[in-house]
């Protein structure tokens, strides 16, 4: 009798360290800044942070021009990063693993193939930029600060943001860490621009704007970069909270006559001993560092960031003064735009396929891998891992191209490059040919990417 059951992809141990801090003997404890998880003995996280020092400077007398990236091991990932001078992030992944019980004996089968580099450094890479975001760099930490500040940032950050990660459901979309744009018609774009405009011009301590409906961007102020991270903790963490609260919520403040309220500033305009607690978002630049408030103000599904200068926190006064003026015309423009939407046809509904679309000039993302959508069509881990590895080969070259591969369950996957735009398609027909598959990538091109992808 045999019987088996494969343990998911999860985290071993996250921990962040500076070689610099304890250079002598005796002081290896001074390099941990950071270690997760916090339950593990320090002799283990200076053993574990010796063990990747020695593997970093190994790998430098190699290549020293190009620092380590991952090491494989038979039950672990280890994916490093250097994200500052000095600084060292390490993540540790546990490799799946299948035990198969056989005549009473069990048989350990890992499956190294299932964990990418190519993801899990995304996933890397996020962690750092969330922090960097919301709590400024490492140095500038310690420069303006003291290093026990950062480990107490460090510690209140990561202890959190960890819980959030959801490893074995990293896929593509990490790597790509795209936008979903909202399409409008050219007068709802000119109306939200202008509102915006006239925003900024009224309340002069707003530095910038971003505006959203659903889970899709429709206006930003921010640099490419800064605005990405943002979105990302928008859909990921903050809107996903709202989702209850908003099905049973009426209108906003107490009295008021529009939908409009803050999910991030005041709560109740009415206790004036309630204190108001904003998180602050750093925005870096070549020459400086800019220290601001994040204010977040929704409306029906249309929701606003205001980025408020950080130097000090605005009055209840000037919060209910934003809310007089954005909740009556957000609430119009949420209203309008929800027509609009409704009426909008929604592309990507085949039952045949799913497809992933990135821009790397503008961050765009159009996806249905994970719709509801096409709930109908469930694509496998296996064909995600196939779509990963295309865009892997993609990554390593600067030129255009396109590959097209058939997975051992007889789904399509296909990959073109073009000019910055990457598409992605699985195909679920088994019974095409590579013919047939050519010829419908180019329907799809033409059908759901007029004007933004070109292809002979």
């Amino acid at each position: 009798m045999t019987s088996a059951q494969t343990s998911p992809i999860s985290l071993h141990s996250f921990y962040i360290y500076n070689a610099t801090y304890g250079p002598r003997e005796g002081e290896e404890h001074k390099k941990v800044l950071f270690f997760h998880p916090s339950s593990t003995n320090l002799d283990t996280q200076i053993r574990s942070v010796g063990l990747s020092e020695a593997v970093v400077q190994f790998a430098d007398e190699f290549a020293p021009s190009k620092s380590c990236e991952a090491v494989h091991t038979q039950k672990t990932r280890q994916l490093f990063l250097n994200p500052e001078p000095d600084f060292w992030i390490v993540l540790i992944v546990k490799v799946p693993v299948t035990h198969r019980t056989e005549d009473g004996k069990t048989i350990a089968e890992y499956h190294e193939e299932d964990v990418q580099d190519t993801v899990y450094q995304a996933v890397l890479k996020q962690a750092y930029t969330m922090f960097k975001f919301f709590m400024g760099s490492f140095a500038d930490i310690v420069n303006k600060f003291s290093i026990e500040e950062l480990k107490s940032r460090l510690n209140h950050f990561f202890s959190q943001y960890l819980e959030t990660l959801r490893l074995n459901q990293s896929d593509i979309l990490d790597i790509q860490n795209g936008i979903q744009f909202l399409p409008l018609d050219k007068n709802t774009y000119l109306r939200i621009q202008c509102f915006i405009n006239l925003i900024e011009a009224s309340f002069t301590q707003i530095k910038y704007t971003a505006f959203l409906y659903n889970d899709q961007l429709v206006w930003s102020g921010l640099e490419q970069d800064d605005m990405r991270t943002l979105y990302k903790y928008l859909t990921t963490s903050l809107f996903p909270t709202l989702l209850d609260t908003e099905e049973s919520a009426a209108k906003g403040p107490q009295g008021s006559a529009h939908f409009g309220k803050f999910v991030k500033g005041p709560k109740n305009f009415g206790d004036v001993n309630a204190s108001i607690q904003l998180p602050n978002i750093y925005i870096h630049s070549e020459s400086k560092t800019d220290v601001l408030h994040l204010v977040v103000y929704r409306a029906l599904s249309a929701t606003v960031c205001l980025m408020v200068d950080g130097s000090a926190l605005p009055s209840r006064d000037w919060f209910r003064k934003i809310d007089q003026f954005l909740g009556p015309q957000l609430s119009r423009l949420a209203s309008d735009i929800a027509e609009q939407y409704a009426n909008r046809k929604v592309s990507g509904g085949s039952q045949d396929y799913k497809f992933v679309y990135f821009n790397h000039m503008n961050l765009a993302q159009k996806t249905t891998v994970h719709s509801k959508k096409t709930a109908s069509l469930t694509i496998s881990p296996e064909i995600l891992r196939l779509i990963a590895d295309i865009n892997a080969d993609f990554s390593k070259s600067e030129e255009d191209g396109e590959a097209f591969m058939r997975s051992l369950t007889d789904w399509w996957v296909v990959g073109k490059k073009s000019d910055q735009r990457e598409f992605y398609v699985a195909i679920n027909q088994k019974n095409w040919n590579l013919i047939e598959v050519n010829e419908e990538m180019k329907k799809m091109c033409a059908s759901h990417f007029t004007n933004i992808f070109f292809l002979d």
